[in-house]
């Protein structure tokens, strides 16, 4: 797959993503989504540099107001993500959702 083609399929899953948080009772605001290169933090093969990552800020409690920051938090949605083809969940960047193009990215 090209990587025109994995932006494309990226772009169309994320929507799903976050409706599916919702459904899940989170709320969600977005974090990083596409990285400029010429920055210097993160990861240098970081997919966000690609256009294949986004962060998602969870939510849950009463409002919806409690900031979810560990990677328990984050489980049951990263695994419907992995099950409709996204990446596995990073260990302590459980925010991270992103879609595979070549080995050794992030």
């Amino acid at each position: 797959m090209t990587l025109l083609e994995c932006q494309q399929k990226f772009a169309l899953m994320v929507p799903r993503l976050i409706l599916q948080a919702a459904h899940l009772g989170y709320g969600v605001t977005l974090g990083d989504a596409y990285r400029d290169p010429r920055v210097t933090y993160g990861h240098p093969g970081s997919l966000h540099r690609f256009r294949l990552a986004i962060d998602l800020n969870l939510f849950k409690g009463e409002d919806l107001l409690d900031y979810i920051t560990g990677d328990e938090g984050h489980r049951e949605l990263h695994e419907w993500w992995e099950g409709i083809g996204g990446a596995k969940m990073i260990a302590g960047d459980s925010n991270h959702y992103s879609l595979a193009w070549q080995a050794g990215m992030r």
